[in-house]
Formats: structure tokens, C-alpha cells, sequence
């Protein structure tokens, strides 16, 4: 292959990338590795979500920490973006074909409590969230 050409692609790709990151899209993040490495440091186990604004309580089994990105789209087959990727929060926006989409935050206070925040379209619906999960036992 032609290094020059690799060169200009590699520079081609960066410059859409941070045009993206500059008028708001999600690009998606090339040689991601690992990733989202944040969530791999939560505690494994039971979780209790406690929405603000009085919705029921929502317990769900945390495995990877991925779990908590796609509250309100629990089906498989949705397809992700990673926005942020830092050591105590994470941002994906994501895309449910059929059903809609969202973007969650999640900012780690201690391996079993985060706050979340999500807000997109389910179901044709908007909708807004706004939690903090803790750990409350095991699976």
C-alpha cells in the first residue's frame, strides 16, 4: 500500500471526526480497544435505580457495567456510539432501529453508586431520565 495515501486517509478520517465532535454528531470511535473501561470498574450485582421525579424504583442486574447505558431500549441490536470515554464518566448515544434512540451519561461517584442521565425517543416518545444507581446485592 502507498504510505502517502494511508497518510492522507488517516487525516481525512480524523478531520470528519473532529468536524463531527464540533457540530454536536457522534462519530464513530476507531480503534476503540477496550473501552468504556469506567464501567468495567463497577461493582457487579444487583442494582436499584432511583429515578428523580417519583417514578417506581427499578432493580437491575449489573454483569459489565453496560447494562446501565440502555434503560428505557432493554432489546438487543441497537447500535452505539461512544461520545466520552473518561475514568469517571462515560457518554453513548445510541440508536435502536424501529424504536428510537438515546444518549446516556453516566458519572461514577464510587464503584456502586453513579448518576445517570438519558434522554431520546422510545416507542416514538420522548422521554428524559434522570438517576442515581447503587449497588443493593447480588444476582
Amino acid at each position: 500500500m502507498n504510505k502517502g495515501n494511508d497518510s492522507r486517509k488517516r487525516t481525512a478520517v480524523l478531520a470528519l471526526a473532529a468536524a463531527g465532535a464540533v457540530l454536536g454528531y457522534a462519530v464513530p470511535v476507531l480503534a476503540q480497544g477496550n473501552g468504556l473501561a469506567m464501567l468495567g470498574s463497577l461493582t457487579k450485582g444487583e442494582w436499584t435505580i432511583r429515578q428523580r421525579g417519583g417514578a417506581p424504583d427499578r432493580k437491575i442486574c449489573v454483569r459489565s457495567g453496560a447494562e446501565l447505558i440502555q434503560l428505557m431500549h432493554r432489546e438487543n441490536g441497537c447500535s452505539q456510539f461512544v461520545v466520552e470515554d473518561g475514568a469517571a464518566r462515560v457518554t453513548v448515544q445510541y440508536t435502536c432501529p424501529g424504536n428510537g434512540y438515546g444518549r446516556t451519561s453516566i458519572r461514577r461517584e464510587t464503584p456502586g453508586l453513579v448518576q445517570l442521565e438519558s434522554q431520546g425517543i422510545e416507542g416514538k416518545m420522548p422521554f428524559q431520565l434522570t438517576a442515581e444507581a447503587r449497588r443493593t446485592g447480588t444476582c
